[in-house]
Formats: C-alpha cells, sequence, structure tokens
C-alpha cells in the first residue's frame, strides 16, 4: 500500500533563499499528522510543492503513489488543501463556489455533500451569501468546505483555525476527527500547539526548511518535555539548599522545579518538610508540546 504522502529529497531555492533543504518524510494512509515550525520554516513552501503550486529544484514528491508532476492531474484530484491565505472568488454566493470548485474535479449533482459541509461549518444560514459579504472567520470556514467538496483522501490544513472563534474551532475539529475516523489522512499545521498536541499522533518539526524532528507525539513529549512541580511557599521561608539550584526564577512567588520522572515529587517535599519549609500551595504540571517545540528549535 503506498503511503498517503511521499517526500523524497525535496530541495527549494527562492533566489539565495533555502526554502527546503532535502526534506524526506513519509505520512501513512489514515495518520492524523502535525507539521509544526516556526514562521518561515518551509511548511507552505512543502505544502504548495505538494499541491503542485510550487516545482521543487531536486526531488520528488507522490500523493497516494502518485508523483505531483508526472501525474498531477491524479495528485491533484486525491489532495485537499486549506491554504493559510484568504483566496476568495468575490462573484458568487458560498454554494455557487462550491458548486464551481466541484466542477473543477468533474463532480456533478453533488448537492447532498455540499449541505453536509454547510451543516457541519455552520455556513448553512450563509448559503446564499455572496463570498465578499462575509467576514474573515466566514471566509476561511468556506476555504475548509472547498477543500473538501470532492471528498478528497488526503487533506491538508494549513493553519485552517487562525483568526477563527472558538466554538467554529470546536466544531470543525470534530468534523475532521470524523473524517480521519472515516480513513482520510490529515495533514495539520498550526501555531496553536495544543490544537497539535490533542490531535495528531505523529509530528515532524521544521525549522529553516530542515525536519529537526520526527516522533510520535507521546515519544516527542516524554524525550523533549517532563513534568513541573510548582511551589509556592510561605513568605518568608526559603528552599533547603539541595533544592535552590534546581528552582527556577518565581514568578508571583510561585518557583518551579523540573522532574526526570513522577517518583521525585516525594523526595522534594521530605527536603522540605526537613528544612522547616511550609507549602502555601502545590501544582504538578504534565508534559508540553510548546516546551518540546522550544527545545527542539534551540537544538535543531
Amino acid at each position: 500500500m503506498h503511503p498517503a504522502i511521499r517526500i523524497e529529497g525535496v530541495t527549494k531555492r527562492f533566489g539565495d533563499l533555502l526554502a527546503l533543504g532535502g526534506v524526506d518524510l513519509e505520512v501513512a494512509q489514515g495518520e492524523f499528522f502535525g507539521l509544526l515550525g516556526p514562521n518561515g520554516a518551509g511548511k507552505t513552501t512543502l505544502i504548495s510543492a505538494l499541491a503542485g503550486l510550487v516545482r521543487p529544484d531536486v526531488g520528488r514528491l507522490a500523493v497516494m503513489g502518485h508523483d505531483v508532476v508526472a501525474d498531477y492531474r491524479a495528485a491533484r484530484r486525491l489532495l485537499g488543501v486549506v491554504p493559510q491565505e484568504l483566496v476568495f472568488d468575490p462573484f458568487f454566493s458560498v454554494r455557487e463556489a462550491l458548486r464551481i470548485q466541484s466542477g473543477y474535479f468533474g463532480i456533478r449533482d453533488n448537492e447532498a455533500w455540499i449541505d453536509e459541509i454547510l451543516e457541519n461549518l455552520d455556513l448553512v444560514d450563509k448559503a446564499g451569501t455572496n463570498m465578499r459579504q462575509l467576514s474573515g472567520g466566514m471566509k476561511r470556514r468556506v476555504l475548509v468546505a472547498q477543500a473538501l467538496v470532492h471528498r478528497p483522501p488526503v487533506i491538508v490544513l494549513d493553519e485552517p483555525t487562525a483568526g477563527v472563534d472558538v466554538e467554529l474551532r470546536q466544531a470543525l475539529w470534530a468534523f475532521i476527527r470524523r473524517l480521519n475516523r472515516d480513513g482520510h489522512t490529515i495533514v495539520l499545521t498550526t501555531h496553536y500547539l495544543e490544537e497539535a498536541e490533542s490531535l495528531c499522533g505523529r509530528i515532524a518539526m521544521l525549522k529553516q526548511g530542515r525536519i529537526v524532528a520526527l516522533d510520535t507525539t507521546a515519544n516527542l513529549l516524554r524525550r523533549f518535555s517532563g513534568h513541573t512541580l510548582r511551589l509556592r511557599l510561605a513568605p518568608g521561608t526559603e528552599p533547603p539548599e539541595s533544592l535552590r539550584a534546581r528552582l527556577s526564577g518565581a514568578v508571583g512567588g510561585e518557583q518551579a522545579l523540573a522532574l526526570d520522572n513522577c517518583e521525585q515529587i516525594e523526595s522534594v517535599l521530605a527536603d522540605l518538610r526537613e528544612a522547616g519549609c511550609r507549602l502555601v500551595d502545590i501544582e504538578i504540571g504534565k508534559p508540553d508540546l510548546e516546551e518540546v517545540f522550544v527545545r527542539v528549535m534551540e537544538r535543531g
């Protein structure tokens, strides 16, 4: 079985700027995959190359086994892309835009699926509204709808919830999760790392056009993050010497202590009791993808 996406040695330059520096990546069919990185890391260039909008200088990309250059028509039919930019045709209503998008793929009599998309993206009331009259958040919903209208098995979402309200974000992810359960492959780029942490089974992190981390979300959290013990001591109480060097800066009287494992909590509390320290508050922080991201970018 072919992978949903195969990227082999892809390099792309724009003048002196190296946008992609030999990227190798495979995404299996049915995965919910995260593609993360700071601005300028090459995420959008990679997606554009996958969609056939940018021609790589070196390397090969394929969607479900179809080369995006040599077999562009088949590759594009199997791929749905939600772009980061708000691109829309100002002369049509929402429903007309979806009908036209269906026509690009040779699909007719698609009304039942269009109705289902409109309902799941809360666009039913806007179906007859001209695209120019929609808010930014509504336009983004339509972009998602257009990417799904031809039922592609591989869906790429480039910052789909940027500028979107919380209610739509929750509805969108419920719909996308359902599509993933039905077998669709999802590739997500987002700056909302809590979204990637809760949704993605595997994550690649890009920096300056190169992959600097690639693993399951659980493994990344284990390798680069850990539990944090947050303490607030009573005024006038000083932590013992054994802990002082390990405590990080106080914020509003709170101090943080990085732990390798939960078993260390008992010894920390024993040291505090022995030193006569009085605790006002204590909290255990779980491993966090934002912390992983920061550490990987610093290392990379």
